[in-house]
């Protein structure tokens, strides 16, 4: 409890636990000097020797990364991620971030090392100091030596100066049975040490002492003997001057201090004992402010904090921060220690507060006894400034001022300005007489004051400021962050400002101060006042601000009407070209595009047409119909065609086509669709084809392909326009594949006599229809063939070329072309006149005129074809034999040859025979059909190439013996395959050949071979067995194949596929075969002739195989038996036992492998037999088998059997000899199959003291069991007892192993969960209750004892609570509260677990337990969802009204106040929020006023109501003006006039006023209006009522609205000329003012005007004195000064002098081309450029 609320003050050092090193799972073995280093309050760094790794830990956010290193120590730098570590002799520094390492050295003898700065490491060995820095390459450099001790030295720290001119080094030492400091201080300036001191604990700190002007260094240190003290003694300065003080320390027996640390911050310095006890000290005084107990153990590693005070860790591992309370050490030290004067003291020195009565008492005390210096003294150095306000300048202001002195006040400025920076009302006070003054020297002065950071900025200084200096009121805007302000200045410097760039930067400076300060200005208003005063700078505005880089600032469309509105169209355009160049063409921006062209279509049409014309600009989202329109009417013809699409539209404009860009209409009618298009072009040709002629033409070359040319020929053919048809096809007509284009310009030219064209195309294009273009030649009849030589040359219509010219007596044209165009063609011409019966002489001539063409391999192939085809080869023998001659081995040559023998008779065999150029295949055919033997011959000499023909052949003639022996000569395997082939019909007649005849004659084995392995190709074990019988068995004994080996083979292999009943009588008979390769073959899964390979076996003596055929194949373990009895060698024992053992014969399986001594299958017999539970028999296997192989699994089952057996002194035996077995694996299995006894022998021979407190469990010997695992010492066993000791209810066992579970976290919950499923539910609290004084005790136990007090023991729940909320798991805690409905306790929680939000829900929720009023004014403040305010606003309004105003004042400031109001007025409550209503009405808001308003009009307190109008006029004045108008008062009536006067609504305020005769409001109104019609209306009323004094007095009040003629006519016609005579006589005396100022500007003016004609008349009579004299000298020519004549058409080039060029054909550009970039062709002559 403070002491403002009348308790005892609070401590002056807070305690703040920053983690606990067990929590994050450091061992608390490691916890100790030599492995934790703290070297700030970022990180601590954990040598775990147990884990050899490095745990650092970064304190903010209780992240630990362990590093796999195993170092002597490691030192975290103390602000970056960067470890020192030392090894031995190696020291490293590496960068955890970077992942690298950045230095390295060695030194040896390393006995202490530190970071004194994040740049330097202090290392000690044991005779020296070094520092070692980050920066470069630089190695340790040595300091000072460390001076000499008797005795063994702990070093245990090491500092410096804040100038680094000091260094201290303290160790401890053992003297006797106590300890004693040894402190080494040593001055860098003066390069030596001082004696060693005995000191245990010694720093430096640095502050300001009193009556000095800057920080001293202070040397604190302590001494135990002959009394412990603290001695402060400042060092750097002359001993005389130097600081010093002592005070005596306190410490219970043998404890002594370990550790000091200055707080520079508050002028304390903290002592650490060995005892854990905390102590701090004042320097300056040198008294004790606080000691106390601060840990159960030892703080062994401390640093100083960043934020203040220090950071320790104790032997626990709990990380603390202390620090000096400042809200409560001045109270503390006030009332608790009762030194006021220490308290005042620091109060002033570090504006603390906790004095400010004090501090207020003394102020009165020393203004009244006229002590002012004093009191201003005071006043300035008030901590917390509780002097410095407009109280204390008033009064300093009312003090008079001496004689030629400065004013009391300035002198108090003065002294505030020495000693640091005025608050705000302070420098106001200050800035305005000095501004009044006007002078600059003042102006420099509060300049001066502010970069010294002597001002307080406030907005009131800034208004201040802008009236003399707008730059300085800048800086104090913006050091005040008033940022309406601050734009507002930066925007006025940009309209000031002398050049763009400056302007530009003024505006900048607006966007960057709006980011910076996260403030969003209306920057359209801005835009909107700038344009009034400078239209240039409001667009340089505009355009930043549309051209943001974060974005526009203000939408275009705003600011682009902003400027229309003021008729600016330059700047208009200027920011919609700019805002639309950065944005591309965007959709979104289609209206901005339209008013862009639009405003310049119809101000400056060649503006609009520049931007469409742009490259810069590509808009295409604007109002196109409308925008055409604006073009049209501009006279813009080209643009309106690009934006029309209506063809209506389109049509219109392009009547004006001769004032278009021809270029642009190319392309134009590129764009169109293309019926569209056409539609157009047709229209071109219809209303003037003269003119557009050439037009369409280009068009039409130009998007031949978009226009099809179909559609295009036929728009030409319409209009019967064959000129306009031949030169559009001729521009394409080289490069189109559409045959019926190329055909169509064929026949065009034709018509018009172009045959040479004619004759190019049909001989160079590819792509026409030589079908129909050949027909068209043929019908026009052509007296020159060439065109129709050429297409049927080309496309292969030669025989009705020949056929054409053979009819129409063109022979020579047929030779010619033969013998000259194309010798290839010979064939089929010749082929052509046969058919047409021509002369053989003429025919004989022209094949003897042709010879073969080298590049034509197939002319003769050919040439014997056509002839053949007609059965006249013998008119080719005489040709052919002269090309044989000539040494020509063509194929087609020597088949001709062939073929005239064979149909001659000319004997044939022979030719067929030798000559061995004809093809076999082709031949043979042409001889099948005459004489099949010579079709066999000629297939034979092919190789091979002919084989099916020859079978084919043979076959069908029964040639069978010719295709035996073919086939046993060639061995081929696929022909055999083919002949072979079961769907072959004469199979078995070749087969009897090939048996009978063909392989008896054979006498080369490889025929042989051949020949079987066709046969069993083709699937013929019959037959083959047959034949390889009729070989071995049946053949000579001395014969080739009678013991062959591989014959053999095949033959019994043969027999185990084809006839299984033959094979045992062929493995007996037969010696030469592979018998263990048969064997496998027959036993195979395929064949399964298991007798005969197990006879094959026995023959060949393989007995293993032989038995394995029994057991495996036959499955007869009992004739294997019998075998083994037989043969009776060990591998068959051993595959026996095997089998016996697969058949789960293990009895008879053990006795087999013992007789075959085989430990091989021990893996498999252990599973059996333990599995049949034959662990006697088993046990003589394994004596066996461990003779032989040493196996932990043995050792492992014979340990098993003897505990199976119970033989338990075999087994203690056994395991005391030497063996390999794996007790603990046995022990294991042991207490799996509940073998507790035998598992209790193995778990104590190995001292598995873990496992063996389970067994001592499961025997019911917990007291052992206990014993046991308190020698284990492992969590899982203290957790295993533990548990069944509770089960057993054994709970004083249970507790004992408890203690020792819930030190680890992880299994608390665990535990405490089997307690409470049990029902024990006392038990377990008592146990934790135990556990919260443990050493080791964590956050875990205190909230799970938290939670079973929720649960089981509520009245201790909120004791426990408020003593242990720090060590709490306060979200674990909580949901235990709300579930138990605690909602005292969840509240509490809540509020120190800063979660204000939930306090306040559960509050309202669960208001009759957990509200309080002031506790819950406390929490509301401090939620950060202002959705809590309302809902504690509706809760109060419901629960408790009355205090409803409070929770509403407290509330105000962070209040949405129409929301508020809004609440209140839903449910006509406001006259119970009134209170709170007038307090934030300040705040003019519309919403409040609209209900204080209301409240007092409900209550007809007009005078409020007034007071209210006049000072809040945010509300809707309107509506409460009308309300007003029916009241039933007087007074509210003329608030209604009043209000319509204030909104401008004149008429209806005169109105009111004239209804309740308030003559005076009516007159006021008026004047206020400036409106001379409801002047006169009034006087006229005035006049109507009789009204004469209102008469005259409305006179006065609106003397300036009223004409003199109207007053005066009224006055003379009602009889009041004695009212009007004031008005009249003031009326003429301002008339004659105005016109005797007027002669006076009119004399000026003539006079001015006077004096400018005398100087005009001067300067024009001087010029013509000069052009005369220039007139009338040598060579001056009269011509000279002739005006020359007009040209009318910009000279020559355009039709000569005066003349306009005559216009181009259809209005086409003069430099069109018109074949649209191709080439003409060369044979269009100079027909390609004439007229149409």
């Amino acid at each position: 409890m403070s002491a403002a609320n009348g308790g005892t003050p609070a401590p002056p050092v807070g305690f703040k636990e920053v983690l606990s090193l067990t929590q994050l799972g450091i061992n608390q073995a490691e916890i100790k000097f030599k492995n934790v280093t703290l070297e700030s309050n970022k990180f601590i760094s954990v040598r775990e020797e147990t884990r050899g790794q490095l745990a650092i830990i970064t304190t903010a956010s209780r992240h630990v990364l362990r590093l796999p290193v195993k170092v002597d120590s490691a030192i975290m730098n103390p602000v970056s991620k960067v470890v020192a570590l030392r090894s031995g002799s190696n020291l490293q520094i590496y960068n955890l971030e970077m992942k690298s390492k950045m230095k390295s050295t060695t030194m040896e003898g390393v006995v202490y090392w530190r970071w004194i700065s994040p740049k330097i490491i202090a290392i000690v060995s044991g005779s020296s100091v070094y520092h070692w820095t980050m920066d470069g390459g630089a190695e340790p450099k040595k300091v000072f030596d460390r001076s000499a001790f008797d005795g063994q030295v702990q070093i245990i720290n090491y500092a410096s100066s804040a100038d680094d001119k000091w260094l201290i080094l303290g160790g401890i030492a053992r003297q006797g049975q106590g300890v004693r400091g040894v402190l080494q201080v040593y001055s860098v300036d003066a390069g030596k040490s001082q004696p060693t001191m005995d000191a245990h604990a010694a720093c430096f700190a640095n502050i300001t002492i009193d009556g000095r002007d800057k920080p001293s260094t202070l040397f604190c240190f302590t001494k135990m003997q002959p009394q412990p003290t603290l001695n402060v003694l400042e060092v750097g300065v002359a001993r005389d001057k130097a600081f010093k003080t002592s005070a005596a320390l306190r410490f219970k027996g043998a404890d002594f201090p370990v550790a000091m640390l200055a707080d520079n911050k508050y002028g304390v310095v903290f002592i650490i004992s060995k005892a854990g006890l905390l102590f701090v000290y004042e320097l300056q005084s040198g008294k004790c402010i606080f000691a106390q107990q601060a840990a159960r153990g030892t703080m062994f590693s401390s640093a100083e904090h960043e934020d203040g005070g220090i950071v320790t860790v104790d032997q626990t591992g709990r990380v603390s921060h202390f620090y000096v309370d400042r809200d409560n050490v001045v109270q503390y030290i006030c009332k608790r220690l009762n030194d006021l004067e220490l308290g005042i003291n620091m109060a002033k020195r570090y504006n603390l507060p906790g004095a400010e009565p004090m501090f207020k008492e003394q102020f009165e005390r020393l203004m009244a006894g006229q002590r002012v210096q004093e009191a201003m003294q005071l006043a300035a150095s008030s901590p917390q400034g509780v002097l410095r306000n407009m109280d204390t300048i008033n009064r300093f202001k009312q003090l008079p001022t001496m004689p030629g002195q400065k004013s009391i006040v300035l002198q108090y400025f003065s002294m505030l300005l020495s000693k640091g920076k005025l608050n705000a009302v302070e420098s106001i006070e200050l800035a305005r007489p000095v501004l009044n003054k006007k002078s600059p020297a003042g102006l420099q002065h509060i300049q001066n004051w502010l970069k010294e950071d002597k001002l307080e900025c406030s907005e009131d200084l800034g208004d201040l400021l802008k009236q003399y200096d707008i730059k300085l009121a800048l800086s104090v805007f913006l050091r005040a962050k008033v940022p309406e302000k601050v734009i507002g200045c930066f925007l006025a410097m940009g309209a000031q400002a002398p050049d763009d760039a400056a302007a530009r930067a003024a505006f900048q400076n607006i966007f960057k101060y709006s980011k910076q300060a996260d403030f969003q200005p209306d920057y359209a208003l801005l835009v909107q006042q700038l344009l009034r005063f400078n239209r240039e700078r409001a667009k340089d505005l505009g355009l930043l601000l549309i051209r943001n880089e974060d974005g526009p600032r203000v939408d275009v469309q705003t600011l682009v009407n902003t400027f229309m509105q003021a008729n600016d169209v330059k700047n208009t355009t200027n920011i919609l070209l700019e805002y639309l160049r950065g944005r591309g063409d965007r959709e979104e921006d289609a209206d901005l595009q339209t008013k862009l062209l639009e405003i310049n279509l119809m101000s400056m049409p060649q503006v609009a047409n520049a931007i469409m014309e742009s490259e810069d600009y590509s808009f295409s989202h604007y109002d196109k119909v409308k925008i055409a329109q604006l073009c049209e009417n501009a006279g813009l013809y080209q643009r309106a065609l690009e934006h029309y699409e209506d063809l209506a539209d389109i049509k219109r404009v392009l009547g004006n086509a001769p004032r278009i860009n021809a270029e642009f209409l190319l392309e134009f009618f590129g764009r169109m669709a293309p019926e569209d298009c056409l539609e157009c072009l047709h229209d071109l040709l219809k209303y003037n084809l003269t003119q557009n002629i050439r037009l369409v033409v280009e068009i039409a070359k130009k998007w031949n392909d978009y226009l099809t040319p179909a559609k295009l020929i036929a728009l030409f053919e319409e209009f019967q326009s064959y000129n306009g048809l031949y030169f559009y096809l001729g521009s394409f007509v080289n490069f189109t594949e559409d045959a019926d284009v190329i055909f169509k310009y064929i026949k065009a030219a034709v018509k018009l006599g172009q045959l040479r064209e004619v004759e190019r195309v049909c001989r160079d294009n590819e792509k026409y229809n030589a079908e129909d273009v050949k027909a068209f030649l043929i019908e026009e009849g052509l007296k020159d063939p060439r065109p129709l030589i050429h297409v049927c040359d080309r496309h292969g219509y030669v025989d009705e070329l020949t056929s054409y010219l053979y009819k129409n007596s063109m022979y020579p044209f047929i030779e010619a072309y033969v013998q000259r165009m194309n010798s290839k063609a010979a064939p089929a011409v010749i082929g052509a006149l046969l058919d047409l019966n021509a002369n053989e002489d003429q025919i004989q001539q022209l094949i003897s005129s042709v010879r073969p063409p080298p590049d034509d391999p197939e002319f003769i192939a050919r040439l014997v074809e056509e002839v053949g085809k007609r059965n006249r080869l013998k008119l080719l023998r005489n040709w052919l034999e002269q090309r044989k001659a000539e040494g020509s081995q063509d194929t087609a040559l020597h088949n001709g040859l062939a073929k005239i023998a064979i149909d001659t008779n000319n004997n044939p065999q022979h030719f067929l025979t030798t000559n061995t150029f004809y093809d076999p295949k082709e031949i043979g055919q042409y001889c099948e059909s005459r004489d099949p033997h010579l079709s066999f011959i000629a297939y034979r000499r092919a190789g091979g190439e002919c084989d099916d023909e020859l079978i084919a052949v043979t076959t069908k003639n029964g040639f069978f013996k010719d295709l035996a022996r073919y086939l046993v000569e060639r061995q081929d395997g696929d022909l055999w395959a083919k002949v072979l082939a079961e769907d072959n019909e004469e199979r078995r007649q070749l087969i009897d050949q090939v048996v009978a005849t063909a392989l008896p004659e054979s006498q080369v084995p490889e025929e042989v071979s051949a020949t079987v392995k066709a046969f069993m190709a083709a699937n013929l074990p019959k037959e083959l067995i047959e034949l390889l019988e009729k070989l071995i068995l049946h053949g000579p004994s001395d014969g080739v194949f009678h013991k062959n080996r591989n014959l053999q083979n095949l033959l019994i292999l043969t027999a185990i596929k084809a006839d299984k009943s033959r094979v045992l009588e062929y493995v007996t008979r037969l010696d030469y075969y592979d018998g263990p390769d048969i064997a496998k073959i027959a036993v195979s899964q395929q064949y399964q002739l298991y007798e005969e390979a197990f006879f094959i076996y026995k023959k060949f003596e393989k007995g293993a195989e032989a038995i394995s055929v029994l057991l495996d194949d036959l499955d007869s373990i009992e004739r294997a038996s019998e075998f083994a009895e037989y043969w009776d060698k060990p591998d068959v024992w051993s595959i026996l036992g095997k089998a016996q053992l697969d058949a789960n014969m293990v009895a008879e399986a053990i006795a087999s492998l013992l007789r075959a001594q085989d430990p091989s299958h021990y893996r498999e017999v252990l599973e059996a037999a333990t599995q049949q539970e034959l662990f006697q028999e088993l046990i003589e296997y394994i004596l066996m088998a461990r003779a032989k192989v040493k196996e932990t699994v043995l050792d492992n089952a014979l340990i098993h059997a003897y505990a199976k057996t119970n033989r338990l002194a075999d087994l203690e035996e056994f395991i005391s000899a030497p063996n390999v077995a794996k007790l603990e694996t046995v022990g294991d299995q042991c207490l799996e199959e509940e073998l507790y006894e035998a598992a209790k022998v193995l778990f104590s021979h190995i001292n598995n003291n873990a496992k063996l407190a389970l067994s001592l469990v499961k025997l019911k010997y917990f007291q052992e069991a206990v014993d046991a695992a308190r020698k284990a010492n492992a969590i899982s066993t203290w957790k295993f007892v533990c548990f069944s000791c509770v089960d057993a209810e054994k709970f004083r066992l249970a507790a004992m192993c408890g203690v020792n579970v819930i030190v680890y976290n992880d299994h608390l919950l665990e535990l405490v969960r089997h307690y409470e499923t049990a029902g024990h539910f006392e038990q377990v609290i008592h146990l934790l209750e135990q556990g919260v004084n443990l050493e080791r005790a964590h956050q875990g136990i205190f909230t799970q004892l938290g939670i079973l007090y929720a649960k089981h023991r509520e009245e201790k729940l909120m004791e426990h609570i408020k003593s242990h909320w720090q060590r709490l798991n306060i979200p674990t805690l909580l949901s235990a509260c709300k579930a138990n409905q605690h909602w005292p306790e969840a509240v509490f929680l809540y509020c120190h677990y800063d979660q204000y939000d939930n306090a306040v829900d559960v509050i309202i929720e669960h208001s009759a337990q957990a509200w309080a009023h002031e506790s819950f004014m406390d929490t509301v403040l401090k939620v950060s969802n202002t959705e809590i305010y309302y809902r504690a606003i509706n809760f109060y309004l419901n629960e408790h009204p009355m205090q409803l105003n409070d929770l509403l004042l407290e509330l105000a400031p962070k209040l949405d106040h129409p929301r508020v109001v809004s609440i209140f007025r839903s449910g006509n409550n406001l006259p119970l929020v009134r209170k709170y209503l007038l307090h934030v009405q300040s705040n003019n808001i519309a919403a409040v006023n609209e209900a204080v308003n209301k409240l007092y009009l409900e209550a007809e307190d007009y005078k409020s109501l007034r007071s209210s109008i006049d000072t809040y006029d945010a509300f809707d004045q309107i509506a409460l003006a009308q309300r007003l108008e029916g009241h039933s008062l007087l007074e509210f009536r003329r608030l209604s006039a009043y209000l319509y006067k204030m909104n401008k609504r004149f008429k209806e305020s005169i109105k009111l006023s004239k209804q309740d005769r308030m003559w005076q409001d009516c007159m006021e109104t008026v004047a206020e209006s400036k409106d001379k019609t409801l002047a006169e209306d009034l006087l006229r009323f005035f006049v109507d009522n009789d009204e004469k004094e209102c008469f005259g007095a409305c006179l006065f009040a609106c003397y300036e609205l009223l004409s003199p003629d109207v007053v005066l006519e009224l006055a003379w016609r009602h009889n009041l000329m004695h009212f009007s005579m004031p008005y009249m006589i003031q009326t003429f005396r301002h008339y004659e003012d105005r016109v005797e100022k007027l002669e006076a500007r009119l004399d000026a003016k003539d006079k001015k005007e006077h004096a400018k004609d005398e100087e005009e008349k001067k300067r024009t009579e001087a010029q013509a004195t000069s052009e005369a004299q220039m007139m009338g000298g040598p060579g001056f020519s009269p011509m000279l000064a002739l005006p020359a004549p007009p040209m009318n058409g910009g000279g020559m080039g355009g039709g000569g002098m005066g003349m306009n060029p005559p216009p181009m054909m259809g209005g086409m550009n003069p430099n069109m081309s018109m074949n649209g970039g191709m080439p003409p062709s060369p044979n269009m002559g100079g027909n390609y450029g004439a007229p149409f």
